[in-house]
């Protein structure tokens, strides 16, 4: 059995769909030299059979919004003092901004290098965001691999 110490201060990301743990450790892009990480991936869940879990220590700013489009199942909960001191179920975000990149190679984000990345979304049970500037549709299902946005991207 493995055992991982509780943390003092810090995150616990609980209820990540089993296999999205990865895509949301990658898109945090948590400088694991300053940071303790703990990934436990594919454990056994009573609620959905099998769950990842993410733990970092020191860590309490994260972008809510991306990480409710990664996982809108997940939870977050803020440690305080040993405690969760706050518990936060994460759902599907009304808007995005910089989080996810328009494909199309014709709308304006395409050309204009600080344009920013606006979704709205569309349909909740699909999981659909429209662009705010082509009106193309991306779908943050299954399968979205090249989607979400990483934060070098962003910094070019």
């Amino acid at each position: 059995m493995v055992v991982i110490n509780s943390i003092e201060k810090g995150i616990v990301i609980d209820h990540i769909t089993a296999g999205l743990g990865v895509k949301i450790l990658e898109f945090l892009d948590i400088d694991t030299t300053k940071n303790t990480v703990a990934f436990i991936m594919n454990a056994t869940s009573s609620k959905y059979g099998r769950k990842d879990v993410i733990k970092i220590e020191n860590v309490v700013d994260i972008n809510l919004a991306a990480l409710g489009l990664i996982d809108p199942k997940a939870t977050v909960n803020i440690i305080e003092d040993h405690l969760i001191s706050k518990k936060i179920n994460l759902k599907l975000p009304e808007m995005v901004t910089n989080i996810v990149k328009c494909k199309n190679p014709r709308c304006v984000t395409s050309v204009e290098v600080n344009a920013p990345h606006i979704f709205h979304l569309i349909d909740k049970k699909n999981r659909e965001y429209k662009c705010d500037y082509c009106d193309d549709i991306i779908s943050m299902k299954e399968g979205f691999n090249n989607e979400i946005i990483h934060k070098q991207w962003l910094h070019r």
